[in-house]
């Protein structure tokens, strides 16, 4: 092959095979392979003069599809996987078909902007984005992340539910529901919502729930309060799986998702100031055992969690409301004397 000097001329050779690129930056787009033919001249000037765009694959549809098959994908854990597809594919419906190289700083600040009202679901987002532009990265499609030190947004942490919504929501989801049941597995138990799906008529025994937590893959046999136990026992067992979808498989975290959402909505807990959400109910259970008087340790055993951080601090605040109570009491005693 002739040895030609043009500016962008990228040279590949493979298996002995020269082959001819016009580059743009890190991508790539084939040009004929005789340099001397005007089927040659007329690709490069194109290409120069941007008739004709950088080519190959690299809408977010592509980005999105590659990201799947890897590795990196195919390591987490199920439901790390169904959440970061619910991400993807929100992405990918909205931008499938845009080059995701023009992507920059300034959109994912816009991303966040747009779900700035649901700050967890906004930070979740911006985290798939980079999970996605690293990604890219990888590929060479892109030289930096831009989502990179983006600062998340803050709400709030989650809380315990006040007695007065947990009352409501019993009130709304009547026994039997998938919300009143994912409500009692995640109260009972202490357990994610994700963890409460998960849950097989297998895993019962009458008395303990076997429980392989999905974030962490701990394994924990958690007792069941005689409320749950008795919540158990009415319900009819229709598959494999406490709520089922069918004979065989769950319902998708999602859909018992959805069903919470409709009755959160209806007591007013779905947006605004008094937005909870489900995954206070394990801090609900945390709190109440605290307040019964549990030791970390004993807490600890229940929600499974790793580190003592949250445990100690909803045993810190029975420890003062409990201490409040006391010195009101003696306060008012006093005053009667």
């Amino acid at each position: 092959m002739k040895k030609v000097s043009l500016p962008y001329l990228y040279r590949k050779t493979v298996k002995g095979r020269t082959y001819l690129y016009f580059r743009q930056g890190k991508a790539l787009i084939r040009l004929p392979d005789n340099p001397d033919s005007p089927e040659f001249s007329a690709a490069y000037w194109d290409c120069r003069t941007g008739k004709k765009k950088t080519g190959g694959k690299h809408t977010w549809n592509d980005l999105i599809i590659s990201y799947y098959k890897s590795p990196a994908f195919r390591s987490k854990k199920p439901g790390t996987q169904a959440n970061y597809r619910r991400h993807c594919e929100a992405i990918r419906e909205k931008n499938g078909k845009k080059d995701m190289r023009d992507f920059r700083r300034k959109d994912a600040l816009a991303v966040q902007a747009a779900l700035q009202d649901q700050w967890s679901k906004a930070n979740e987002r911006l985290a798939v984005l980079s999970i996605l532009c690293k990604h890219a990265v990888d590929l060479e499609w892109i030289d930096r992340n831009p989502v990179v030190d983006i600062d998340k947004l803050t709400g709030g942490e989650y809380e315990a539910w006040p007695d007065a919504k947990l009352r409501a929501f019993e009130a709304v989801a009547a026994p039997g529901t998938t919300a009143r049941t994912a409500y009692e597995l995640g109260i009972g138990t202490g357990q994610r919502i994700g963890d409460c799906c998960a849950m097989r008529w297998s895993d019962f025994d009458g008395e303990f729930m076997d429980v392989v937590q999905d974030k962490s893959g701990t394994k924990i046999r958690v007792y069941c309060p005689s409320r749950l136990r008795a919540y158990l026992a009415s319900l009819p067992k229709t598959g494999r799986y406490i709520m089922a979808r069918n004979l065989t498989q769950p319902l998708g975290k999602r859909a018992v998702q959805k069903a919470v959402e409709d009755v959160r909505e209806k007591i007013g807990a779905l947006e605004g100031e008094n937005r909870l959400v489900p995954h206070g109910w394990r801090y609900t259970a945390a709190k109440q055992l605290a307040e019964a008087g549990c030791s970390d340790a004993e807490i600890q055993a229940v929600t499974g969690h790793k580190t003592l951080t949250m445990v100690q601090k909803y045993r810190a605040q029975a420890s003062q409301s409990r201490a409040s109570k006391t010195a009101q009491g003696r306060r008012e005693r006093t005053k009667d004397e």
